[in-house]
């Protein structure tokens, strides 16, 4: 062995094994940031229920989804009771699964004809242009300062990016659970170990 890979690997072996310990925090991260994202969908969905039975369900200008009633429902609960087992870390790998499902549905009948990006790249031209008009116009005819203080304008591409970083978020949790010492999964698998 080299000079360099034994360095390498005495650093190596020197650090990464104490981050040991710490390994229940990239799960709780993943988690926390999660929560809001499932929180918001879920509870929106709950709160207009009828208008997200009619969206899943009409086939000219929603999704045309079958069973368009019974799908809203799982979907707005699933989020929303997703998202509190999340915060908690309970049932981490169980709950993952039907979020993972409920993201794919997203994925293909929401976001995928958009492409990938979740906000269009305002450095394009043809987005570029149109930007400008839109800012034009509310620089003219609207209070521009008050609708630009919290933020700049864009174009919503609504792509699949989001829907893919959280499938992907939660398959890390699928795999890792909720997290060593920041989780009640962890605890209750103390309480309770495999035989």
């Amino acid at each position: 062995m080299s000079t360099l890979a034994a360095w390498y690997y005495a650093l190596h072996n020197a650090i990464f094994p104490r981050l040991q310990h710490l390994d229940g925090l990239a799960p709780l991260a993943l988690r926390l940031y999660l929560v809001p994202v499932f929180w918001m969908a879920g509870t929106q969905k709950i709160a207009g229920i009828d208008n997200t039975i009619e969206w899943f369900g009409n086939p000219d200008w929603g999704l045309g989804l079958p069973f368009p009633e019974l799908l809203a429902y799982m979907a707005a609960y699933t989020e929303a009771i997703g998202a509190l087992l999340l915060l908690l870390g309970l049932a981490t790998r169980w709950i993952s699964i039907p979020l993972m499902v409920t993201m794919l549905v997203a994925i293909f009948a929401v976001h995928w004809g958009n492409g990938w990006a979740a906000i269009a790249d305002s450095g394009a031209q043809e987005v570029a242009v149109r930007l400008g008009a839109a800012k034009d116009i509310l620089r003219e005819d609207g209070n521009y300062a008050w609708l630009t203080e919290k933020g700049n304008f864009v174009i919503l591409n609504n792509g699949i990016e989001f829907g893919v970083t959280y499938l992907l978020m939660l398959f890390a949790l699928l795999f890792t659970g909720g997290g060593r010492y920041t989780s009640v999964d962890y605890y209750l698998s103390r309480l309770f170990p495999a035989k």
